[in-house]
């Protein structure tokens, strides 16, 4: 027997029991004739004791280990004299009878404890021995929490888990495959999926009304702080719904994932916000809802006045700072430098200030104490506000204002970490143009129904069609998103005809799907959330990337098994490819 006990979960209760622990060595101390080891595994540290006078030679075996020694002991369990409540286990330690190493390990490239020294980059290398600090560790258990109350609701909701494969047929919407070569089939090509969309589509088409899937996804996409190219979905779809049923059900799945993850009870219904809105008020389809500062268009009241960047921009907006009219000059500029980074894009910033002295700007010269006086009451500001101004083509203004204000929240700590507000976003646009390929395209994918409203416009005039399609925005950051589905053939392959397909290419694509609906699809939508986000959500971080085993770096390498890497020729020649990088 390796152990009796784990090492979290000894009390004062046990004091006296005859007990063995394994694990490994997180720290030793030697007092004089007094050693001190802590022994670490999953559950928990436990202090082990050993004396120089009561058994020399054991204390001099245990002075000779190294950290993260495995090792295995032998001993009872007594009251600790100088007790830790830090810890579970801080009021006992165990008096070490007997001792054995059941292996030896090399000094670790870095301290495996909550603050370590050890930079990302080798952390990530060496990322098993980081995944033994309790920071980590806490993160995975998390995960594995958050995926147990998903089944568990949606088990209790009537929902059938059903795997689908990882090897599909490649589509041409949406983000770029990693596509696999078939060596049977040489010349042709899987794809990793994207998402299980038509699979679960045809699912419905099957009969099975309600199912889901905790599933890894691929895509084949630049990466950030919340996108890795292998990712996690929770992915669900329901037949013989319309939209407000699933919105229903999945707000119950999040509020019952906030009450039994968090402790935190929702009562409300979650607020819906149209897409239009979302863009006009707070320049995003992701807008953080815990604070206010909403975007308000000046452009009628600024043109006209010898102001250049006013009267030459497409639209002129505007965010109130509550209580920021103290702002130095320093201040003001580095907010300047922030809008007029290549990523934001902006190419200037005016303010006005609105102190106990009155109205100061930085456009006095062009504006008069009247013309401030009407941006001070259509923004709604008051004494002791800051009023910050955008100017430029409006999508990209909106883009750039949306970003200032989640500065300002930064700035004045209004994005806190313990606070949560949902929000469903509906009505998204159905189609975007793309000016360089000259056609539509799907904003969300190819198989997104119209709002029945607006199928008349698919031919008529497409860029006014809404989608019947909703995301589940949490603190600024899509945890979801999905829709009502085409269910209809006609419907289908008008959606391929504005998008460009021919009928052969609709056909030779989605061919599978198209045959499916001509034996009677459902009615049906769904849903994905971002399984990673949510757990990142509930865990207070903004990265996926802690809370995900074996993660990629922001250039998508995995530098603890150092790939992507080349293939032997022996491997190419089987697939009958050849590699030419010249291009």
């Amino acid at each position: 027997m390796y152990r009796t006990h784990t090492c979290g979960e000894l009390t004062i209760g046990d004091a006296g029991k005859e007990v063995i622990l394994s694990g490994w060595l997180q720290r030793s101390r030697d007092l004089g004739g007094m050693t001190f080891i802590d022994l670490r595994d999953r559950y928990g540290i436990t202090q082990l004791v050993f004396n120089m006078d009561t058994n020399s030679e054991l204390c001099e075996k245990a002075r000779k280990l190294g950290r993260e020694y495995v090792i295995q002991a032998w001993g009872k369990v007594r009251e600790r004299s100088n007790k830790n409540p830090r810890i579970p286990t801080g009021e006992i330690e165990i008096e070490v009878e007997r001792l054995e190493v059941l292996n030896r390990s090399e000094v670790p490239p870095f301290t495996i404890e909550d603050n370590t020294d050890g930079g990302e980059e080798l952390r990530m290398k060496y990322r098993y021995l980081d995944l033994r600090r309790n920071i980590v560790k806490s993160n995975l258990i998390l995960r594995h929490k958050v995926a147990r109350e998903v089944r568990k609701y949606l088990d209790s909701e009537g929902f059938v888990e059903i795997e689908t494969p990882f090897l599909i047929k490649s589509t041409p919407e949406g983000a770029r495959d990693f596509v696999v070569p078939s060596r049977m089939q040489p010349g042709t090509f899987y794809a990793l999926p994207q998402s299980p969309q038509t699979l679960k589509q045809l699912l419905m088409v099957a009969g099975f009304d309600r199912y889901f899937q905790i599933v890894k996804c691929f895509r084949d996409e630049d990466l950030r702080a919340d996108r890795q190219p292998e990712f996690t979905q929770i992915d669900c779809e329901m037949s013989f719904v319309e939209r407000d049923d699933v919105l229903e059900t999945f707000e119950g799945l999040a509020k019952y994932l906030f009450r039994e993850i968090k402790g935190i009870k929702f009562t409300e219904t979650f607020k819906r916000m149209p897409y239009s809105e979302a863009m006009e008020r707070y320049g995003t389809d992701k807008p953080d809802l815990r604070f206010e500062m909403r975007i308000t268009e000046l452009t009628d009241l600024v043109k006209g006045r010898g102001f250049q960047a006013f009267d030459s921009a497409g639209y002129v907006g505007a965010i109130c700072a509550k209580g920021c009219s103290d702002y130095s000059r320093k201040q003001l500029d580095e907010l300047t430098e922030f809008v007029k980074k290549p990523q934001i894009g902006a190419r200037g910033l005016v303010y006005v200030k609105y102190g106990s002295d009155g109205l100061k700007s930085s456009v006095d010269k062009f504006y008069s104490g009247g013309d401030l006086e009407k941006w001070v009451k259509i923004t709604g500001a008051e004494q002791g506000d800051l009023i910050l101004i955008l100017a430029g083509e409006k999508n990209k203004t909106l883009y750039a204002l949306s970003e200032l204000r989640l500065e300002m929240a930064n700035r004045l700590g209004l994005r806190k970490k313990d606070v949560f507000v949902p929000l469903w976003v509906v009505d998204f646009p159905l189609l975007e143009w793309d000016e360089e390929e000259g056609r539509f395209f799907a904003m969300h994918h190819p198989f997104t129904s119209p709002k029945p409203e607006d199928i008349s416009l698919l031919e008529t005039d497409p860029a006014k069609v809404r989608a019947n399609a909703y995301d589940l925005v949490i603190n600024g950051t899509e945890i979801g998103g999905g829709s009502i589905r085409i269910h209809d053939t006609s419907i289908q392959k008008l959606m391929f005809k504005v998008l460009g397909f021919s009928e052969e290419e609709a056909e030779r694509q989605f061919g599978f799907l198209l045959g499916a609906f001509r034996y009677g699809a459902p009615p049906h939508g769904g849903i994905a959330f971002g399984f990673d986000r949510w757990v990142a959500l509930f865990g207070g971080q903004d990265s996926i990337r802690d809370f995900i085993a074996f993660p990629k770096n922001n250039s998508g390498r995995d530098l603890m098994l150092d790939t992507p890497s080349e293939i032997s020729e022996k491997q190419l020649k089987e697939l009958k490819l050849k590699i030419n990088l010249e291009d």
